[in-house]
């Protein structure tokens, strides 16, 4: 690209009738913002906004076509727009606008790509063929893990891992339903070719009570390290039989069967313009070919709630979005917190300004397909199109949610970076080259050059064929790092 002309910079405006762009490359105080006429009164970094036109105090700052705040104070034309003169319109409760807009799926614009994955005897083929150990109670970890390491699997068995958390013990009522629905629904993930359920044999988390939850689930077994005569023989036993079980070769399958979960996480004032697009353009293909898309973070809808309930069509699954809505709205205030209690600095930091404007920005990466379903905490996506799945916006135990509701790939986008990655196959998606040249240990494809004009259609199917190849066996950046952990809500007592 020619070197910018100093007095001449580039913007970028998302809607007609948006009161801000965004400058891409941050400008200087004196230049002018390209097709507007807008001059810059002060520096802008890059990522940030500047005002297209005078806002007054108490007014709505637009943003995506959206309300993303209001203005805290008088805001005139080429002025910086930021936390010091917008703050947040959120009230404590949405109105639960519900106007159908009629979203369709798509029409594909090219055959749905086929990948090599395994066969299973129940349920979708899965795209990695490991043995995962699950403890039923936190107190067993690490012994879990030392036992673990002592296993030799078989050639075709690609890896063990044993699902750590904290919980299955001192925990009553809704967070003990939530451990045990998470435990239930990673059980079920098709990225497990066997599954070892293991307890040591007084936690509240009862053996007894999950294997009546998993009785149709024929790749798992169970085991309490208390009754155990021998824990490394018993162990080493079950995983055999399991591995014995698995496929040992790949076979083709349409990628449409391979439930994929959009999440970011660590955003920035690009996140919302390429990386999340990107992610979003993605879920729409996937919807297309018959896939099956998930979502959460639900109070990262927050001030976009709207977006998301107009495309649903079905009057229950509207009232259990709303329902979900509501729940975490509900939670903020029961912990006398108030419901705009984001961005995080980094966010901030990174141009984010409000909580509207991050959750406008967020949900780009649902695509516009219809919604479809609304999940409580471990059940399955079976439907076609997007699913949204009950949980909160933490990195942790949003990407954890996701693979309980059987996402295998996980299509991660950031803008301040990350390592963590969950225990399905996380495609960390990077809103700008810059991020991307800095981190390529972490970080899989690059969504920056759309934010110089690339084509989004071609960078969509570019990313495509790294799912297609994900989903056949190449390993993201967080497999080669051996990363992968789970985290699970909690909201009560411990005992």
């Amino acid at each position: 690209m020619a070197e910018r002309d100093k007095r001449d910079i580039r913007c970028i405006v998302l809607k007609p009738g948006d009161s801000v762009a965004v400058l891409p490359e941050g400008g200087k105080a004196g230049e002018c913002l390209s097709g507007t006429g807008v001059v810059l009164r002060e520096d802008v970094p890059a990522g940030h906004k500047a005002a297209l036109r005078s806002v007054l105090r108490g007014e709505p700052v637009i943003k995506y076509g959206h309300p993303m705040g209001r203005a805290a104070m008088n805001i005139v034309p080429g002025e910086k727009v930021h936390v010091h003169n917008v703050e947040s319109a959120l009230r404590a409760e949405w109105d639960m606008t519900w106007t159908p807009s009629g979203a369709a799926f798509r029409e594909p614009s090219v055959p749905v790509p086929v990948f090599a994955g395994y066969a299973r005897e129940q349920g979708a083929p899965g795209i990695r063929n490991e043995l995962w150990i699950i403890p039923l109670v936190g107190c067993v970890n690490d012994y879990l893990k030392f036992l673990a390491d002592g296993y030799s699997p078989p050639s075709w068995i690609e890896r063990i891992r044993v699902l750590s958390h904290p919980y299955g013990c001192s925990q009553l009522g809704d967070d003990l339903d939530r451990t045990a629905a998470v435990l239930e629904g990673l059980a079920r993930n098709p990225c497990a070719a066997g599954v070892v359920v293991a307890g040591l044999g007084c936690e509240n988390l009862r053996r007894v009570f999950m294997e009546t939850r998993l009785s149709d689930l024929r790749k798992v077994r169970f085991f309490s390290l208390q009754e155990a005569e021998d824990d490394r023989r018993l162990l080493y036993g079950l995983l055999d039989g399991l591995a014995e079980a698995a496929p040992r070769a790949r076979t083709e399958f349409p990628l449409s069967d391979v439930t994929i979960g959009v999440k970011c996480g660590g955003s920035d004032g690009f996140s919302g313009l390429s990386a999340n697009p990107l992610a979003g353009e993605v879920a729409d293909m996937m919807c297309a070919w018959g896939g099956r898309v998930v979502a959460t973070e639900i109070p990262e809808m927050f001030g976009a709630e709207d977006v998301l309930a107009s495309r649903i069509a079905d009057g229950e699954v509207f009232r259990a979005f709303a329902g979900t809505i509501r729940w975490f709205r509900d939670y903020y205030d029961a912990h006398n917190q108030p419901v705009y209690e984001n961005p995080s600095p980094g966010n901030k930091d990174g141009g984010i300004t409000t909580l509207e404007e991050k959750s406008l920005g967020a949900v780009n990466k649902c695509g516009s397909s219809p919604v479809t379903d609304v999940l409580t905490m471990g059940a399955q996506a079976v439907r076609r199109g997007v699913s949204v799945v009950f949980g909160p916006g933490n990195d942790l135990i949003s990407s954890t949610v996701m693979a309980a509701g059987g996402a295998q790939v996980i299509l991660f986008t950031t803008g301040r970076g990350t390592p963590y990655s969950t225990v399905v196959p996380t495609i960390k998606i990077s809103s700008n080259t810059a991020l991307y040249n800095r981190k390529r240990g972490w970080i899989d494809f690059d969504a920056g050059p759309l934010l110089s004009g690339a084509d989004r259609s071609e960078t969509a199917r570019a990313l495509v064929s790294l799912i297609a190849e994900t989903a056949s066996g190449r390993l993201t950046r967080n497999e080669e790092n051996r990363c992968g952990e789970i985290a699970i809500f909690k909201d009560g007592v411990t005992l």
